[in-house]
């Protein structure tokens, strides 16, 4: 049983880019499909498909590679905020990722988004991960 389902989520994208896979398959949950959404608009994954069954759905994710280098475009993403430690910040204290070139993405009260647009928002929340 997987108790950070977040955790999870990345860290099967992690797994199948470093093994070079072309589609992962991942359990399905409202957070993980918003994170998901992200990922196509920031470009860091080619496409995704939701697929219902009787339980929670899967989402299957189509990665997205270098066409010279065969590198993953995903070099890097980890969990920040964990289940044994949260971690918040403020409007003004959202962090910048490579030095804004790279991605946090942040569970505010108006949903699921990246920290260039909470900060355009003015809301603040939970930092989930850094993808760069």
């Amino acid at each position: 049983m997987v108790t950070d389902t977040i955790a999870d989520y990345l860290t099967r994208i992690r797994n199948a880019s470093r093994a070079g896979h072309r589609v992962v398959e991942i359990p399905g949950s409202n957070v993980k499909r918003e994170i998901t959404k992200i990922l196509f608009d920031q470009g860091y994954i080619l496409s995704y498909k939701f697929e219902e069954d009787k339980v929670q759905g899967v989402i299957k994710i189509a990665l997205k590679y270098d066409k010279s280098t065969k590198e993953p475009v995903i070099r890097q993403i980890q969990r920040v905020s964990k289940p044994g430690l949260r971690k918040y910040a403020g409007s003004e204290g959202l962090p910048r990722v490579l030095n804004g070139l790279g991605i946090a993405i942040v569970s505010t009260s108006h949903g699921v988004m990246t920290s260039k647009q909470a900060k355009r928002d003015n809301v603040g929340g939970e930092v989930l991960c850094y993808v760069y």
